[in-house]
């Protein structure tokens, strides 16, 4: 009788242990996102697992090693530039979205910091947004500030190269 109620303790901790990092991982917010942004944040996740990275090594030895015994014939090539091509072709869209989705969740982060500094420069928070000019000029305030705040010097500025 005991040894089964350790058991179903054992089972219940483990359960909670994996309810727990399930939610840890991920808010309520996560639902509320497009299935197919979850999916492909699944994707990434799963090929950025070091597992993933030994498991390609190990397919790739795999491949070269029966090709060698093979003679490496015509289809064998048609098949590994096809699996190839199409693997690039799909990381290419996950490493998009899961670097689109950081760069945005950053800067939301940056504006908000922004919002509750009272010494900071509020027109800077759609900044990601202003145009070629009004970056520039941004810019050179931001070259001249750091001058400013840095004092005289008796290195001369870095000077522009011509255009």
């Amino acid at each position: 009788m005991w040894e089964r109620r350790r058991e179903h303790e054992s089972s219940a901790l483990t359960s909670r242990r994996l309810a727990l990092r399930r939610t840890a991982a991920h808010s309520d917010e996560w639902n509320d996102r497009r299935w197919t942004s979850r999916t492909v944040h699944h994707a990434g996740d799963l090929v950025a697992r070091a597992g993933t990275g030994i498991l390609a090594v190990a397919l790739t030895a795999g491949w070269a090693i029966l090709g060698t015994i093979l003679g490496f014939p015509e289809w064998w090539k048609t098949v590994l530039y096809s699996v190839t091509g199409a693997t690039t072709f799909v990381m290419v869209f996950v490493i998009q979205h899961t670097q689109a989705r950081q760069v945005s969740s950053m800067q939301r982060k940056l504006d908000e910091l922004l919002r509750s500094s009272s010494a900071a420069d509020n027109h800077l928070i759609a900044v990601e947004e202003a145009s070629d000019e009004e970056l520039l000029a941004l810019a050179d305030v931001s070259v001249e500030d750091r001058r400013q705040a840095s004092g005289p010097s008796d290195t001369p500025p870095v000077q522009s190269l011509p255009e």
